[in-house]
């Protein structure tokens, strides 16, 4: 069977971010208004260069999401980001990238992901994570096997999406194929 690397780092947040929350870690807070969207994108700008963000500590999920509704390109993770359950509007915990079929990636969106407290779908966080008053979606089970239940929040800070700026998938955005490396 084969897990993508995706699975894996989450697989290993859901271990590490199970013993964190039940540890009495605190929530994540709602930041307020102190990220827009113009900081979001000076402080991603640097990620247009992929290398850059492989030498940050991102790590390629390979895959690339799509599905009927658009796409979400390929995700790449900062698990300690993940694992850490405060929000900072100038740190995502997912870049992501829409990638071409002549192999270059480009930079589309970040994505922010909260572990949720007891990692049970039934019982949202005493305080819901948002980010410049947009609440995140869920909690929701993990996307893939191993995979813990969180809450995230898209923005497509660099490429537009038509049906919102905070949307989860993006019908500009295209898989070239099912499997991307």
């Amino acid at each position: 069977m084969r897990l993508t690397s995706r699975c894996a780092l989450l697989g290993a947040s859901a271990l590490l971010g199970g013993a964190l929350c039940g540890s009495g870690v605190a929530a994540a807070q709602a930041p307020g208004e102190e990220g827009s969207l113009a900081q979001i994108r000076k402080a991603t700008a640097q990620y247009h260069s992929v290398e850059r963000a492989i030498a940050d500590g991102f790590v390629s999920t390979v895959h690339c999401e799509e599905s009927d509704e658009g796409a979400m390109g390929i995700h790449f993770v900062r698990l300690d980001r993940v694992l850490d359950p405060s929000v900072d509007p100038l740190q995502p915990e997912v870049l992501l990238y829409e990638p071409h079929e002549n192999g270059k990636l480009r930079l589309v969106g970040v994505e922010y992901v909260v572990l949720d407290e007891d990692q049970d779908v039934s019982t949202p966080n005493a305080n819901p994570p948002s980010l410049l008053n947009v609440p995140f979606e869920g909690p929701m089970p993990g996307h893939h096997p191993g995979e813990p239940v969180h809450y995230d929040l898209h923005v497509w800070v660099w490429q537009h999406n038509p049906e919102g700026m905070y949307e989860p998938w993006n019908p500009s955005v295209q898989c070239p194929s099912a499997e991307t490396a």
